[in-house]
């Protein structure tokens, strides 16, 4: 390692955050000093796992790190702004997990602390790192067909508003899922968002208790006049395959793709049905992989002097506003423009 590389705190011990931890500790171009998580049964596990300090909250943590210059922010999806401002103000480099924020008016007083600060950031939109679609993004690219439209289908069981999220009454499928989406869209695509007109289903999450929405549906019109349309419910049952459901469909002037991600081509059949056997989180050594690991490899390469074209803290922004102006067509009904 060398003595200019990126000493890292993970703030947020979650199932992400274990996840960059571990993938910055087997990159030789980095080095992770400390963890923090509110849990104290977290912090144990962490500690334990990871061999690092571990501390309650990020003010500890950056009290006793004055050698960390860079971070990762893994907290809950509304649960960024204290984080992140608090590692701005010592002028940490940034991967924050997707979305931004859940508040726009958060989301912009990160922005802004973040040109202020004049620091490099990353916003952890994963799927910019899958094969399949890098490989329909070269293929567009090749060509000189214009973009008609796209459609989008990303949904998820119930298992996780109900089981994997206990923070799920504070969120919704549109901040959960549609971020994933709609960055995918603005980066096939070549546009932005310009107005969107949604609808949705509140009616099976709020009968358990969780008051939140079952189901939406959102239709967007790009700078470009090209149409994106996002899907997403997370109720499906849990008899599915997997425990999310992605389907893409982009169509051009020149070209259509169908990119099918949830169907991972390893079915197993047994026990209590059929499940899609994913590719496992770590390898035969113990190694992270998979799309984190990629995406944490190339943030260290960045702020280790790579030049990469990476989603960053204005991406960020641009998809909450339009996932922000999603949440107000749900509400009157109306179409909203995106600021």
């Amino acid at each position: 390692m060398t003595t200019s590389a990126p000493h890292f705190a993970v703030i947020g011990g979650g199932i992400r955050g274990r996840g960059y931890a571990a993938a910055i500790q087997q990159n030789r171009d980095a080095e992770l000093v400390a963890v923090c998580d509110p849990s104290p049964e977290v912090r144990t596990a962490l500690a334990a796992d990871l061999g690092v300090p571990v501390h309650p909250d990020t003010a500890s943590l950056l009290a006793a790190h004055p050698e960390v210059t860079a971070a990762v922010v893994a907290t809950p999806d509304a649960a960024h702004l204290v984080p992140v401002t608090a590692c701005l103000d010592r002028g940490l480099d940034l991967l924050i997990e997707k979305p931004l924020a859940t508040d726009l008016a958060e989301a912009r007083t990160m922005a802004e602390a973040v040109r202020r600060a004049g620091v490099r950031t990353m916003v952890a939109f994963e799927n910019r790192w899958n094969p399949k679609f890098q490989s329909v993004l070269a293929d567009v690219r090749s060509t000189d067909g214009q973009v008609v439209n796209q459609v989008v289908n990303l949904n998820d069981t119930i298992f996780v508003p109900t089981r994997m999220l206990s923070w799920a009454a504070a969120s919704t499928p549109g901040w959960f899922l549609f971020p994933h989406s709609l960055d995918l869209a603005t980066w096939l695509g070549g546009s932005r968002p310009v107005e969107v007109v949604a609808r949705g289903v509140r009616r099976h999450l709020p009968a358990l208790g969780i008051d939140t929405w079952d189901a939406i549906s959102a239709t967007f019109t790009m700078a470009d006049g090209s149409l994106v349309t996002l899907n997403s419910q997370w109720v499906l049952p849990e008899a599915m395959p997997a425990v999310f459901d992605f389907r893409y469909e982009l169509n051009t002037t020149a070209a259509a793709y169908r990119i099918e991600i949830s169907d991972s081509g390893v079915t197993r059949y047994g026990g209590t049905g059929v499940t899609a056997l994913h590719a496992p989180e770590r390898d035969l050594h113990g190694r992270q992989t998979g799309l984190i690991a990629t995406m944490t490899d190339d943030f260290i390469d960045l702020l280790n002097g790579a030049e990469l074209e990476l989603p960053d803290v204005e991406q960020g922004l641009l998809i909450t506003a339009a996932i922000d102006a999603v949440h107000q067509s749900l509400a009157d009904g109306q179409a909203h423009p995106i600021a």
